[in-house]
């Protein structure tokens, strides 16, 4: 699919074909938006643009010298967004191209993004806001920071409510330290995708085709970025002490349990000796034999034993 957006009189019109790209002047195109493109309507862009438009392979490429370059016409980005989930977070890759001349946007995803969606909304009701595609692209990683910000705001609440259930006493289990393993994973995710962001647009600042204007708002970019990578951090440690608590709080019930089996076993080793010694098939005469003291001297001294291990425990304070 393919979202041709251009002026027209004031405003922005959209075209969904690639026959368009006959009748439209480059200088009229602000935003060329495909969502996982066949091969013909990338070959129209190409020739369009005069330009080479990245495989899927080079754009989810991880090494950081090929998620930023630019030639002398254009300039390419490749970056993920972070689509949230119930549980897990996945990645997007989205690849930016914005020729020099005519600072034409070039957009190439796989799926629907709702941000997308926001701004080409936007970008329709505000065609003022966004005179060329370099406005376009400042501005969709702007919205892009923005949704990051909120990501990572729901993280540390979903945080503190952990931190909240401990403090309460609830159950601790097995099940409560996974979700805070997943939670991990995702605030990982999500730094890891900002700290992306931090050096695409620290490449985008040291290019020559930035446009002076759009130079500000990037350096203010930056700085929010830098702003969500400490709370990211802290969010980790958070998790870091709160898992570790978790951790703490199961190994002491585990103890618990283990020293209750340990004090039965121990109580009940005497009188198992006990009853195992009078238990034998050994003649002892008329040693209490064939006598109801019998039962009642073997009973008192298991009891006896009984309550000697467990005065030595209380007194020694292993209870």
């Amino acid at each position: 699919m393919i979202e041709i957006f251009y002026k027209e009189e004031g405003h922005i019109s959209v075209s969904n074909t690639i026959d368009s790209f006959a009748q439209l002047p480059r200088k009229d195109v602000v935003w060329i938006d495909m969502v996982n493109p066949e091969g013909e309507e990338k070959r129209a862009v190409e020739a369009f643009l005069n330009t080479a438009i990245q495989t899927r392979a080079q754009a989810e490429e991880i090494e950081s010298s090929s998620r930023f370059s630019e030639t002398d016409t254009a300039l390419f980005a490749n970056t993920n967004f972070v689509i949230p989930g119930p549980d897990e977070y996945s990645l997007e890759t989205v690849s930016f191209i914005v020729t020099e001349e005519e600072n034409i946007l070039t957009t190439i995803r796989e799926s629907p993004i709702r941000s997308f969606t926001i701004l080409q909304r936007r970008l329709q009701a505000f065609p003022k806001n966004y005179p060329d595609g370099f406005a376009v692209f400042v501005s969709i990683l702007e919205q892009r920071v923005d949704l990051d910000a909120d990501m990572i705001e729901i993280m540390s609440q979903e945080i503190a409510q952990y931190n909240k259930k401990v403090s309460l006493g609830e159950d601790v289990n097995e099940e409560f330290l996974l979700d805070i393993n997943q939670l991990q994973e995702n605030t990982m995710l999500v730094r890891e995708n900002v700290v992306d962001k931090q050096r695409m647009v620290s490449s985008i600042l040291k290019s020559e085709i930035c446009p002076k204007q759009m130079a500000e708002k990037l350096e203010v970019l930056l700085k929010d970025i830098a702003s969500l990578i400490n709370h990211t951090n802290f969010s980790f440690e958070r998790l870091e002490y709160l898992q570790n608590t978790v951790i703490g709080i199961i190994n002491l019930d585990q103890n618990k349990i283990m020293k209750i089996f340990t004090l039965v076993s121990l109580l009940l080793m005497p009188p198992t000796l006990i009853a195992s010694f009078f238990g034998m098939n050994v003649y002892f005469g008329n040693f209490i034999a064939d006598s109801i003291w019998a039962v009642i001297i073997i009973g008192a001294l298991m009891v006896l034993s009984i309550v000697i291990i467990f005065l030595i425990f209380k007194i020694r304070k292993m209870l």
